[in-house]
């Protein structure tokens, strides 16, 4: 468990409240400098615009909680303020000034907007991350810590390794955590790339994407099973014609004839080869 984790923390997350002995002060922003913590990546740029909006009305109704840092200051809990009200003009901010080290910034950083944002899967999945990597989290002990399974944690964590591009897919709403999950189930993890294109350009949902995937991964089991090495010529044409088709193709030779097996997963997947077929 990462040092200093249960002393304090519960109270450390009442971070707007003011406490005994504390003030609320007036702090320049320009002094202010973003929390390097922060797991939020994206800020709904209408959200931040209606509360400046407010801001400029009525103030910061609600300090910020910053921590000293050389010269200036380094903001803890608050940064839907801190960037509104930078975007309001304003010259100052009301600011509750702690003591902090760089594990604790880190913690009240990632805990806080877990629990008071709605992070994206991925800003979750990276959030949880950092807590464990950072802070010797088991994913036990964080389940434990924000009340959620340790089988939700893994999943969310597990976004993670899909390829960079399928995780753009998801950070953009292309497709859903939930597609993204479900391509990590594909045995062979260089057709997740390819298989995610198929989810997006035929709109495939979960259950489908499910079906496709268990459909990939038999043919997988099929070729690893022991079997007469193919002519080369008939290979070269099977490469040819999957490139043309896009799915899977199988030549099968006899003494006399053979046939070719042409594979697809739906009656749009059949309309799109019988359109090729057609040209």
């Amino acid at each position: 468990m990462a040092k200093g984790l249960g002393k304090g923390l519960n109270a450390l997350f009442n971070t707007d409240e003011v406490v005994a002995g504390e003030k609320v002060e007036k702090i320049p922003v320009r002094d202010i400098k973003p929390n390097p913590y922060q797991p939020r990546k994206e800020f709904k740029k209408e959200a931040l615009e209606e509360l400046a909006e407010s801001i400029k009305e009525h103030g910061v109704l609600q300090p910020v909680v910053v921590r000293k840092q050389g010269k200036g200051y380094e903001l803890v809990v608050g940064e839907r303020r801190f960037r509104a009200a930078k975007m309001a003009l304003q010259k100052e901010i009301p600011a509750i000034i702690r003591e902090f080290d760089q594990q604790q910034m880190m913690e009240l950083a990632i805990l806080e907007n877990l629990q008071r944002e709605d992070l994206t899967a991925l800003e979750e999945a990276e959030a949880y991350q950092n807590l464990m990597e950072n802070l010797n989290f088991t994913q036990e002990q964080l389940a434990q810590r924000l009340g959620k399974s340790r089988p939700y944690i893994a999943n969310q964590v597990r976004l993670l390794s899909l390829p960079k591009d399928v995780q753009q897919l998801i950070a953009e709403q292309i497709i859903t955590p939930g597609h993204g999950r479900t391509l990590l189930g594909l045995k062979r993890n260089k057709l997740i790339s390819q298989v995610a294109a198929k989810v997006v350009q035929q709109g495939l949902n979960v259950r489908q994407l499910e079906a496709l995937v268990q459909q990939y991964n038999e043919d997988i089991s099929r070729e690893t099973k022991e079997k007469p090495k193919k002519d080369l010529f008939l290979q070269e044409r099977e490469d040819q014609l999957r490139d043309v088709f896009g799915t899977s193709v199988v030549i099968t030779k006899g003494k006399k004839k053979g046939k070719i097996e042409i594979e697809f997963f739906s009656e749009d997947d059949l309309e799109r080869i019988l359109e090729i077929l057609e040209k």
